[in-house]
């Protein structure tokens, strides 16, 4: 496959995703626009089959392998929400899957993805390498490697997001998500830039993994120290081969907040919408709510990227 990605992939990808993936619904807030000062419509991928966006990704890959494939089982490494995807849609579709995830990972997220049917391999995300621990499972044991964004079909399932928004909103101006390794954002500046090439596409990141920030000023991917931030969904610290040169290409600007901002909009989001967002999912909101825009924007589209957070996690926030 070749790595670019266009809105015919995303569309192809809309399709063969539907017996999993949900169309999430999109919620707006007239207190959370007063506050932001811009018009918000959120696109509750906390909502998701598998409680984030990663189904779609992972269901277009699981979905387009061969029977062949399929028999020798999926390998995918990731703190959580990639993990489950890949577990749920390996399940589905009958396959066997191994996730490497690590010793710190969420409660939450390990009990899913180990219900879903998956076996669990640990590390230590400060000692060892998770991909270097993954491509040993793939040579042990034959299985194909889902990787958790770079990968055209991860990609191209993830910008179903921005299809389904747009679709259903075209007045948007602008596009928000938040950053790990880029997959989502990849996929949705694909989509949305395919659908509407006037559309502003933004991404949003911890000011403490702030990975694609610096490398979109240098001009070639950084990588940092293993980051600290309770936004674990967003610890890459790089941003993919294959997703870089796409936000190089689409992105106008990587906006940074700080962990109290992240709080302010997790709990922003839970006691005046109602919506239950884990803290990766809350940080393109959070950098809305603290009016970090770019002048210009009057109606703004925002991926809530998630909502798998421990309880004890959410009663400290």
């Amino acid at each position: 496959m070749a790595p670019e990605v266009s809105l015919a992939d995303v569309r192809e990808a809309d399709r063969r995703i539907r017996p999993l993936a949900k169309r999430t619904p999109v919620f707006t807030s007239q207190a959370f626009n007063a506050a932001a000062g811009v018009e918000v419509w959120f696109k509750a991928e906390n909502l998701q089959k598998g409680g984030a966006f990663k189904i779609r990704g992972a269901a277009n890959l699981v979905f387009s392998l061969s029977d062949a494939e399929r028999a020798r089982g999926l390998v995918a490494f990731s703190s959580g929400n990639h993990a489950q995807a890949v577990a749920l849609a390996a399940r589905e579709a009958g396959a066997r899957c191994t996730i490497v995830m690590p010793t710190d990972a969420p409660r939450l997220k390990v009990e899913a993805t180990r219900g879903y049917g998956a076996t669990i391999v640990t590390y230590d995300r400060l000692k060892q390498d998770r991909e270097e621990l993954a491509a040993a499972l793939v040579r042990e044991t034959g299985a194909v490697l889902a990787p958790p964004f770079d990968h055209p079909r991860i990609i191209a399932g993830q910008g179903t997001a921005a299809l389904e928004l747009l679709e259903e909103w075209p007045q948007l101006d602008a596009l928000i998500a938040p950053i790990g390794g880029g997959g989502l954002l990849a996929g949705c500046a694909v989509a949305a830039k395919g659908l509407n090439s006037a559309i502003r596409v933004l991404g949003a990141e911890p000011e403490q993994a702030n990975d694609t920030f610096l490398s979109l000023a240098k001009g070639e991917r950084v990588t940092i120290a293993p980051p600290d931030t309770i936004a674990d969904g967003l610890r890459p610290p790089a941003p993919g081969k294959l997703t870089f040169p796409i936000l190089q290409r689409h992105v106008e600007q990587v906006l940074l907040v700080s962990e109290a901002e992240i709080r302010a909009a997790v709990k922003f989001l839970l006691l005046r919408m109602k919506l239950l967002v884990e803290p990766s999912g809350a940080v393109p909101a959070a950098a809305a709510l603290s009016r970090k825009l770019p002048p210009g924007i009057r109606k703004l589209g925002v991926i809530l990227s998630g909502g798998n957070v421990d309880f004890e996690v959410l009663a400290t926030l």
